[in-house]
């Protein structure tokens, strides 16, 4: 039997490699398909003889080399484990319908069982190999990450402390308050509160501080003022001229002014200070999620990609009919959609790194309406286009903008209903200092003003199927483009997001 099945392998060699070769660059995924024709077809023929010398001579060292090679290639350009998976498989797909018609009975039986378990061995080691060494690569990813973020917590540090220094050489404000009304203000405090001095002069304290601060300032307040004790320092949130409120940190002092028993302060705007620490407390959230993902991705992905290969060798079961069938379909589109969610965790965990180069930001922008035509006829919305010629071109990575803007567009789409227009704008104005602006506006209900501001944030989502990471994400990128992304009502419905990116 030996003999007759290397037989039928080796007059049909050229056949298996040519259908094999084919199968691989049209029937996987894009990434296969840009691949050298040259690469697909020494790596394939490499994969056939390991599997012949493993079936016939029973020597797996040849099928492991080929392992550990392919494991490295594919890792190393981020191919997906379920597309080097499919490509092995048709080996199957292809070597048993000829052994069918070449052989019967208990010969073709010992045949595919002798492919399966190859199959199956190869498979396996593969997935352990591969798993291995991306979580070696995460790792890695997160200890670059940690050591990122602790450069980047020292240097936010240092410079905290070189912004304290700085603001204890330049003149703070400086107020004096007696029976609640402010009597001398200097000219520091004006410019903190968007005034002349003279136009504050007069006025009661607490009308310069945030309504939901006046109880607590008031109750510092008054005790020390018929004690004539310090008052502590303590921050409080002041209103400027523009009705914007700003954090604000105070010492102050009771004393005699000009006669009478006041209080006199310091006022010091912190509003870089706040931010600073912001920043210090994301950097450690960033750390903190790093670890959490590396832990995710090793406890889950294993078990998906068993769950996803079993799915997928039931699926070509031929006794699976109807309802069976569409269990498996929807079994296997929920197995992606759950690598989709890990997928996006790893990314945001990962910093993001630019690739660099010279591109035309509309040709960007209309890649990304390429990618969604399908989608907008789907659901019958109107896209419309308005390029501006006069954008020259740009350092920028294009394919990060395109997953910017697709965002966008998509969570335009989400927010229309048929029929409605959804716009996509681009806009080069030297009056914004260089500046190219790209606008994605639809006409759907808004966004309400309570989460305005909280629609930025990571895992931050209104969504029932959401990750909340799409439009962090698209804040990051735009910042790693040394831009800037805001989001504004339109009137009377609607809401226009805008990535605003310097030429240079």
């Amino acid at each position: 039997m030996r003999s007759s099945l290397i037989a039928i392998f080796d007059d049909n060699k050229s056949a298996i490699l040519a259908e094999w070769i084919d199968s691989v660059r049209t029937q996987i995924s894009a990434m296969y398909a840009d691949r050298p024709e040259s690469e697909i077809v020494a790596t394939v023929t490499e994969a056939y003889e390991s599997f012949i010398t493993a079936l016939f001579d029973n020597d797996l060292s040849r099928i492991n080399r080929f392992i550990e090679m392919i494991a490295r290639m594919r890792l190393m350009i981020g191919f997906p484990l379920s597309d080097v998976q499919m490509a092995f498989e048709f080996f199957r797909s292809i070597s048993i319908p000829l052994l069918v018609k070449e052989t019967t009975g208990n010969e073709l039986q010992d045949a595919i069982e002798y492919i399966n378990r190859c199959l199956t061995y190869t498979i396996h080691r593969f997935s352990d190999l591969f798993q291995s060494m991306q979580q070696e690569k995460i790792l890695k990813q997160n200890q670059l990450l940690e050591k990122q973020v602790r450069l980047r917590t020292a240097e936010l540090k240092e410079s905290e402390q070189r912004y304290k220094i700085l603001v204890e050489e330049i003149n703070d404000g400086f107020i004096v308050i007696h029976d609640e009304v402010l009597v001398f203000v200097n000219s520091a405090t004006g410019l903190m509160h968007g005034y002349q001095p003279s136009q504050m002069i007069g006025q009661k304290f607490w009308d310069f501080v945030a309504p939901g601060h006046r109880k607590r300032v008031k109750a510092a307040y008054h005790p020390k003022l018929a004690t004539r004790d310090s008052l502590p320092m303590f921050e409080y949130q002041r209103i400027a001229r523009n009705g914007e409120c700003y954090p604000t940190e105070i010492f102050s002092k009771v004393t005699e002014w000009d006669g009478r028993m006041s209080v006199i302060g310091i006022c010091r705007d912190i509003t870089t200070r706040v931010q600073l620490e912001q920043k210090i407390r994301e950097s450690e959230r960033m750390a903190d999620i790093g670890r959490m993902t590396t832990s995710l991705s090793h406890e889950i992905r294993n078990p998906l990609s068993a769950v996803q290969m079993n799915l997928q060798i039931l699926k070509k079961n031929p006794q699976l009919q109807g309802n069976d069938q569409k269990r498996v379909d929807i079994s296997v589109r929920e197995v992606k959609r759950l690598e989709k969610i890990l997928q996006e965790l790893l990314d945001f965990a990962k910093p993001i790194r630019l690739n660099a180069r010279k591109e035309s930001l509309n040709e960007v922008l209309l890649s990304s309406i390429e990618l969604l035509e399908m989608k907008l006829e789907s659901e019958n919305i109107i896209l419309n286009t308005d390029l501006d010629p006069t954008i020259p071109l740009m350092h920028i990575d294009g394919q990060l903008l395109v997953q910017a803007v697709l965002n966008l567009l998509i969570n335009a789409v989400e927010a229309s209903t048929a029929g409605q227009t959804i716009y996509l704008r681009s806009q080069y104005d030297k009056e914004l200092g260089e500046m190219v602006e790209i606008m994605v506006s639809d006409q759907g209900p808004g966004i309400p003003d309570n989460i305005m501001m909280e629609i930025f944030k990571p895992f931050f989502t209104t969504k029932v199927r959401g990750t909340g990471l799409g439009l962090n994400n698209v804040k990051r990128i735009a910042e790693a483009h040394m831009g800037r992304v805001e989001v504004r009502k339109i009137f009377p419905r609607g809401a226009c997001f805008t990535i605003q990116i310097p030429v240079q």
